[in-house]
């Protein structure tokens, strides 16, 4: 009788071992340390300027197995850093980010693009000044690994796309002061 309940345990166990993983989707929270929306655009014609935001929140989901995943992001608008800080403060007026009615701006997915295991494209809506437009981020890289200093699964990724700011009634000075404002962002998130 022993012998039998050994061999239903071994046989038990076995099939534990030998079934398919079903993996579930992962969430990552946003490592704000490493992740920044940065935005470029032509000023007069006379150089691309490059700004970026330094506060960034959200999640995102990953289910490798199924390939699929979901991207929650919200931007402190009023972190917004030209590099100089009077700048930062014209840039938050009414005329361009109105960061008093408008202290944030969210991307949130509706769809992610797989090619083979990675992410090629997010598909989402983006919300800025109230307005809502559709958007499609192109994921140009996508790193998925343990992360060697926090021991913990992390991924990261660079995305851009193309808005026109009048779409978002942010369009002062366009056309001379370019309307379409490029939008790079890279992202790190650590696996909760």
């Amino acid at each position: 009788m022993l012998s039998m309940r050994r061999l239903a345990a071994v046989l038990a166990l076995s099939t534990v071992i030998t079934a398919p993983a079903f993996a579930a989707p992962e969430t990552y929270v946003i490592d704000n340390s490493h992740t920044f929306p940065r935005f470029s655009y032509s000023h007069f014609g006379y150089s691309t300027q490059v700004s970026r935001f330094n506060k960034t929140t959200g999640t995102i989901s990953w289910d490798k197995a199924k390939k699929q995943g979901s991207v929650d992001i919200t931007i402190d608008m009023k972190s917004v850093d030209t590099g100089f800080s009077v700048f930062d403060e014209h840039i938050q007026g009414e005329d361009f980010l109105d960061t008093a009615r408008h202290p944030q701006a969210k991307f949130t997915s509706s769809k992610v693009v797989f090619e083979g295991d990675k992410p090629v494209a997010i598909e989402g809506k983006l919300t800025i000044k109230g307005v809502t437009k559709p958007v499609t981020l192109k994921v140009t890289s996508f790193h998925a690994m343990p992360h060697p200093m926090l021991k913990k699964d992390a991924i990261g990724a660079n995305a851009t796309t193309t808005i026109k700011r009048s779409e978002f009634n942010a369009g002062k000075y366009a056309p001379h002061v370019g309307d379409e404002v490029q939008i790079d962002i890279a992202v790190e998130a650590i696996k909760q």
